[in-house]
């Protein structure tokens, strides 16, 4: 599996999480709307080929990463949820930047 199909499975997994963390609230549409749709609008960036949809989804995966941190660790409640988002931006991460770092790190000819 390619470093994009690995990309496009994250950020949809990631933006189910958010689905699933938020949905069950009084009014999920805004919470939705701010955490779900991003990674499913780069998911679909990245589909189509967007070059810089893997930059974008590495830039948001920092602060995916960073709010799954901190309520992992202020809300046992919801540590569940913090931990598979924590996971899933660094799976983002990695993912976005893997095609760059073979390209850096490649033998020479």
């Amino acid at each position: 599996m390619s470093a994009r199909w690995v990309l496009i499975v994250a950020l949809l997994a990631l933006a189910s999480v958010f689905v699933a963390w938020f949905a069950p609230q009084p009014s999920p549409w805004v919470a939705l709307a701010v955490f779900a749709l991003p990674p499913v609008l780069l998911a679909v960036a990245a589909l189509r080929g967007n070059r810089k949809a893997s930059f974008w989804a590495g830039v948001f995966a920092l602060g995916w990463f960073s709010h799954g941190v901190m309520v992992a660790y202020s809300r046992p409640g919801e540590r569940a949820h913090a931990t598979a988002e924590i996971v899933l931006a660094l799976v983002v991460v990695f993912a976005g930047n893997l095609p760059g770092l073979r390209a850096r790190f490649a033998r020479k000819r």
